[in-house]
């Protein structure tokens, strides 16, 4: 998830939205298991619905069976000036999945031996993390990349540029930060304890692709990851504050103190870290990424059983994912139908998305939200639940004792 400080998003009554749902089974079957998969879809169906029903705009849903079959949902409105139906092929900010992205590519380099994962900061980008004598900032001797992976380095996000408001929306929206910039910011802040969410360690992870490489790290993505996989309508869009079409209106809700501007249309803007986080995708691309990442066809079985070594997170997220465990670039969650699964989600200029691969690879589900609830822990821990109530029953779809 993340948990940029901007992320506030929105809430109204479901009165207010036009609601559409949809489903769709891919390729005939023979009896039983077109049975199992019109069960898949119908519940799916209903866990789109039940996020909808928070207040949320717009919310589209694809899982995919072991057979390779999809169901697919949507429900809300793509737009609410027009009601515009979601496309369940809409683009969407793909915002810190993306660290899956990053992780696989810093591991594929690991296994080429042109870095370690016990490489300093320091020796790949000399004095660029630092502390000011004065308790701030970090020394980039102490930090490893595993560390900035594992978000494990103790480096902040205090100070990233954020919009906490609609008026600060407004006035930053278009603002472009360089990745030096954004590392500057942390280090003017005193470093975090042993487990501290990090976007700014990603920022650094970028740099360091680019010094070993010679080469952007979405250029490392694109050619790595996205072209081999054949993920088409994945795109990375820069300093652009648009998406492309089609796309649904992304909205944020800031809370009643803000009045009539309390739930505002934030689509337009550049993301803040537009190296990390200006990867757009669909749910398509998203669950054929995941299944192809714990499918083995991406990295080394070393290097993959390296970014599945977890560690706790920190009180906070359990409170969003339960007993939760951080790897390399991943997270693991536990199955109501017994075993794990593994995902990341992400949040980013009103989108909200979570999603989840099961341990072989076989089964997947993504679920795009356009717009977010986080005015108040409240809201955020019941988006988060429904949500993640989606994805574990699309995961557990099949599963003894399951429906």
């Amino acid at each position: 998830m993340i948990l940029r400080k901007h992320l506030a998003t929105a809430a109204v009554t479901a009165a207010l939205l036009g609601t559409t749902a949809t489903t769709a089974v891919a390729q005939p079957a023979e009896s039983a298991s077109a049975s199992a998969s019109a069960s898949a879809a119908q519940q799916l169906r209903r866990d789109t619905e039940a996020i909808h029903d928070l207040g949320i705009s717009g919310v589209q849903a694809r899982a995919i069976g072991p057979d390779g079959r999809q169901a697919v949902a949507t429900s809300g409105t793509a737009d609410l000036t027009t009601g515009r139906p979601v496309d369940p092929d809409g683009y969407f900010r793909m915002a810190s999945t993306s660290k899956a992205l990053v992780a696989t590519v810093v591991l594929q380099l690991e296994a080429e031996g042109r870095l370690s994962l016990d490489d300093t900061v320091e020796h790949w980008l000399p004095g660029l993390v630092h502390t000011d004598g004065k308790g701030n900032g970090k020394d980039g001797r102490d930090v490893r990349i595993r560390d900035l992976l594992q978000h494990t380095s103790g480096i902040t996000d205090d100070g990233l540029p954020g919009y906490d408001s609609p008026a600060s929306y407004y006035a930053k929206r278009h603002d472009v930060y360089e990745p030096e910039q954004l590392v500057g910011f942390a280090m003017a802040h005193p470093a975090a304890g042993t487990w501290t969410y990090s976007n700014t360690g990603y920022v650094l992870l970028d740099l360091i692709i680019q010094k070993a490489t010679g080469r952007p790290a979405h250029r490392e993505v694109q050619d790595r990851i996205v072209r081999p996989l054949g993920l088409d309508r994945t795109r990375w869009t820069g300093t652009s504050p648009t998406l492309p079409r089609p796309h649904a209106r992304a909205y944020q809700y800031y809370g009643p103190d803000f009045g009539p501007d309390a739930r505002l249309d934030v689509t337009d803007q550049v993301p803040v870290d537009h190296e990390n986080l200006a990867w757009v995708t669909t749910t398509r691309d998203e669950n054929l990424f995941l299944r192809a990442l714990l499918g083995g066809r991406l990295l080394p079985a070393r290097q993959l059983a390296e970014m599945k070594h977890t560690v706790a997170v920190s009180p906070a997220l359990k409170e969003l994912w339960g007993d939760a465990g951080y790897g390399l670039g991943l997270v693991k969650r536990g199955l109501t139908c017994g075993g794990d699964y593994w995902g990341h989600e992400g949040g980013d200029g009103g989108f909200i998305t979570l999603n989840g691969v099961t341990e072989d690879g076989r089964r997947s589900a993504v679920v795009s939200m356009s717009e977010a609830r986080g005015d108040t822990l409240d809201h955020i821990k019941d988006q988060e639940k429904a949500a993640s109530a989606l994805i574990d029953h699309a995961l557990c779809a099949g599963a003894p004792g399951t429906r």
